[in-house]
Parts: C-alpha cells; structure tokens; sequence
C-alpha cells in the first residue's frame, strides 16, 4: 500500500475529483487503482478565496512496484507506515507479582491503566475525585450555583481536566511509534466519532468525552484492573537499601487505608497541589519549571469565521475557524494564544476554596455562540519565581486569590472589555460581546489581579493579534480572568528508565509531572510509562529514549 500525501483539492469538489487527482498524481490508469482510502484530511485557508481541501491518502494498486520506483526520490509517495501498535511485553497467565498502581485517572492515568490491563498486569487506579458522571454534576454545581467540591470538580476526578475542555487530540509532540494512533484508536472503540482518525485537527467535545471515559473503564475493568474513587494519596512509604537507593513501598490514602505498592504510576494532573508538597516534603526530586498566566478573550465565532474563512465562513468542511497567535514583546514576554476552543464557553476551573482561575470548553459540534482562547504571558522560574521548587504554585495561588476578590468573592470571575483594557480604565458596561463564563462576571480592572509585566505585555500583543486578524482587538471583545492552569507549576524529575530520579518505583507521568501538555500527549505518555512499568515488572529494562 501506498501513500499519497498533500494531495490538494477545492473546497467543493465532486466526490469523483479525489481517485481522480490520485490516477493523475500516480499516472496511472482507472484500472490499476484498486482501492484508497482518505488516511488524513485537512485545509489550507491561507488564501480565503481558494480554500484547498489537503489529503493524505492510502491507495492499493494492481502493481505497486513500478510506481514506487517511478517515485523512489519524492517524499510524498512512500509506503504506507505501519501504525499498529505492538506491545513491549505481556504477564504470563500465571502472574502473581505486585500490582501496579497508577494515582489519577486524567487522560495519562487513563492510558497507563487500560495499557497495563492490556498487557494482563491487573493495575490498581486510584483517583482522589469522583466518577465521571458524579463530578460532572458536582462541576455544574460550581458553575450554575457557585458551590465548590475542592475534590471533585474541572481539575480533580475521572478524566482528568481534559474531559471539561475543546477534547483537542492533536500535539506536536515526536511520535515515531504512532503511539498517538494507537490512543485515537481506543478512543474509536470507546465511541468516539471515526473521523477523528482522518482529521488534521480531531476534537471531541466535553459530552462525548464522558461517555468515553465510562467505557474505557469498563474496558480495564474487564481486563482485571481495579479503580477506587475518591481515595486521596496522602503520603508514601520509602525505604532505602544499603546501597543508598529509596524505593516505594507503600501508599497512605486519605481515608486512613494502606496500600502496599512496588510501582507507583503518578498521573496526577497540573493542580494537585498537595501532592506536589508531599511528595517534596518526602525527599522526591521535584523542580520549577516554566508556565504561563493570562486571561481568556471572547468574540462572536461569527468574527473569527469571517476573518479566516472569507466568504467560505460557515462550509460544513470547515467548521468552526481556529487560530493560533504569538508575539514577542518589548519587555522581553511572549505572549500566545492558549487552548483555543471555537465555538465553546468560558468555564470555572477553580479546585481550591476561594481562589477562580478559567478554562475553556467546547462541545463536538462547536455550535456556541463566542470563540475563547487563553491569552498568555510565559513566565520563567529564574526570572519570576526563583529559590523553592514550588514558588509557582504559590504563585498561582496568589493571582488567583486577587481574582476571586476581584470577582466579588463568590467565584464570579473578574472581566473587562477589551477596549478599556487597551486603555487602563475599569468597565462597566458590556458591548456587544456576552460573555459565556458561569456562574457570571464581574466587571473590573484586571489589572487588579494581574502581575504589571503581564499587564505590559497584553496590552502591546492585542493590537499585534488584531492586525494578523482583522477585528481580534475589537474593543467590545471580553477578557475574563485568570487564566493560570495552563501547565503544571512543577517537574517531577524522571531519568532514562522514567522512574523517579532517587526515588525507584514511582513513574511520574503526563502533565502533572511536567512531561505532557494536553490530551493526547498525556496520553501517550501514559503509554510509555506503561511500558516501563511492565518491563520493570517483568525484569527487563526500559527501552530508553522513548
């Protein structure tokens, strides 16, 4: 089988027009084209009045050699990669060593437990929130009557803070193993749409995700793993060889129960605040490490549409329009566009008691009224938070708290029209933008609960964004704060065999770790580390690099 990649089309193209381009492409007659498949679809929109469809297309030939040879030296004819997944190792079906424990049940912990039940390990998953469909009614609790669960909410319980977001599956991450395939395979199997393995840019949506979720587990579940909600990590048990090597041997849950355990798993997301401390408190290396703070900006889709699509705004092939910003400021600062969510809403992403930070979400459909996007400043450990490990979550916290006051101390979130931000001046009336964030907002000053560096940088990046698309610094656009959680504040430091740099047994995993950023990322890593778990169980060593 072959593969044809950037195989252009127009936007409106009869269904003949694709096995057409790909005899033309090929030179080759109807007769030789058995079959193809589209493998990959995307769009090139950077002229609005000639949107192109992109393809990557797996095609089956009467004879493939010649046509291979005729194409030895261009890159996009080559054989189709062979994207199955291949499992490292197995447990003989009379295993009886530890279980493995994965803590979290985000994207990375999902994966790691379903890889490992897979492979016949039995993994035990712990996770301190609740099950899917309980957190998603504690969460709505939150946004519709401004009531908190600290433990089950955006951040914390089955699924991760990915289940309330755009369900984005794509990452620039180096894949050479397909591991991304294998996790938007399993995904499929678990009811997820089928284009999203063809889509140049698959999302799922928060109600899909849910349904996923549940039937991933019971997948695991099937297989032998075990899940405990709502049991908290509280501490862990150590011991050192004579040798001076700590290892794990225990885990201590909040509900006073002891788990004896040799391999620990700890997917524990980007807000598990008390973790990280405990796990420092214990001697575990763990370090600062770079992340970014800002506010979500909302426009009518509509805007954003007819500024990337043109007069194709609103084809079925397009969707809703995304789009990607960054600018390096005069003070040093990048400022970028975060997470962005077409179509989607403004959520409460909060886990501690008076404090408000912001995500952003999307349905499948993407068919609500505003676009939101992050908009950022990066911060750096040397330069903003230097000296303690976990000064950024301190940090965090602090902007966080001025939000919450700022916000009216009732998780309303503080928000500002753009024009006013652009001129330092508090508002008070909203333009023609509504905001989407629940339980509501209150306008305000950001800079209020802002850091000025941030506040500098915006304040140049907008007009920058709004000449690269027309209408993006419109001064009825709506800022609502803080954006905070964009990445975990902290690394928990692994080395080649992805265990714990001095500590043997615990693997610390996706983005809490620092080592993912997103779901799909997350959940690749969840894959390694899977992998490293059971080789490391089964005596064989990490294939390290991966």
């Amino acid at each position: 089988m072959l593969r044809i990649t950037e195989l252009k089309l127009p936007l409106n193209h009869a269904d003949e027009a694709l096995p057409a381009a790909i005899r033309k492409r090929l030179r080759i007659t109807p007769r030789d084209l058995l079959r193809y498949t589209v493998a990959r679809r995307a769009h090139d929109a950077r002229d609005k009045m000639d949107i192109q469809l992109v393809y990557s297309v797996d095609v089956t030939l009467k004879d493939e050699a010649p046509v291979l040879a005729r194409f030895r030296k261009d890159r996009h004819v080559q054989q189709t990669p062979n994207t199955g997944y291949r499992f490292v190792t197995k447990a003989p079906a009379d295993y009886a060593g530890p279980r493995p424990v994965v803590v979290g049940a985000g994207p990375c912990g999902l994966f790691a437990g379903l890889i490992l039940a897979q492979m016949g390990f039995r993994p035990i998953i712990l996770d301190r929130g609740k099950v899917v469909r309980e957190r998603t009614k504690d969460t709505w609790g939150l946004w519709r009557k401004g009531v908190l669960h600290p433990e089950s909410n955006v951040q914390f319980g089955e699924g991760g803070a990915g289940t309330f977001s755009d369900g984005k599956l794509w990452s620039q991450i180096k894949d050479p193993r397909h591991l991304g395939r294998k996790v938007l395979t399993e995904f499929v199997k678990a009811g997820a749409p089928p284009e999203i393995l063809t889509e140049a840019h698959p999302h799922i949506g928060t109600f899909r995700l849910v349904t996923m979720v549940e039937a991933m587990r019971e997948t695991v579940e099937a297989l032998g793993g075990e899940y405990r909600f709502e049991n908290r990590v509280d501490d862990i048990d150590l011991t050192t060889d004579a040798d001076g090597t700590r290892h794990v041997t225990g885990l201590h849950l909040h509900t006073g129960e002891h788990l004896a355990a040799s391999h620990v798993v700890l997917a524990l997301g980007h807000s598990a605040r008390d973790s990280f401390r405990m796990l420092h408190t214990r001697g575990v290396h763990v370090e600062a490490k770079p992340f970014s703070i800002g506010v979500r900006i909302e426009h009518p889709q509509s805007w954003i549409d007819e500024a990337r699509f043109g007069p194709c705004a609103g084809h079925p092939d397009l969707g809703a329009a995304a789009y990607s910003l960054s600018h390096h400021c005069k003070n040093g600062r990048t400022v970028y566009s975060f997470c962005m969510c077409p179509g989607g809403t403004v959520v409460a992403a909060t886990s501690e008691p008076g404090r408000v930070a912001t995500n952003g979400m999307s349905q499948y459909s993407r068919n609500e009224r505003n676009a939101n996007s992050g908009i950022v400043v990066g911060i750096d450990p040397a330069r903003d938070y230097p000296g303690d490990p976990l000064a950024g979550i301190e940090l965090q916290r602090h902007w966080e708290s001025l939000a919450y006051v700022a916000g009216g101390s009732d998780y309303k979130a503080p928000a500002q029209k753009l024009g006013d931000f652009l001129a330092g001046r508090p508002s008070t009336t909203l333009g023609s933008v509504v905001p989407s964030y629940k339980p509501g907002v209150k306008l305000t000053d950001l800079a209020e609960c802002l850091p000025d560096f941030v506040i500098t940088a915006m304040r140049e990046a907008l007009p920058a964004f709004g000449r690269e698309i027309p209408g993006y610094d419109h001064p009825d656009a709506v800022l609502t704060g803080v954006e905070t959680r964009t990445s975990s504040p902290v690394r928990i430091t692994r080395g080649d065999d992805f265990q714990s740099v001095n500590t043997a047994g615990l693997f610390p995993a996706g983005e809490g770790a620092g080592y993912a950023g997103g779901i799909l990322s997350a959940a690749v890593d969840g894959i390694k580390i899977a992998e490293a778990v059971a080789l490391s169980l089964m005596g064989m060593p990490a294939r390290v690099g991966e």
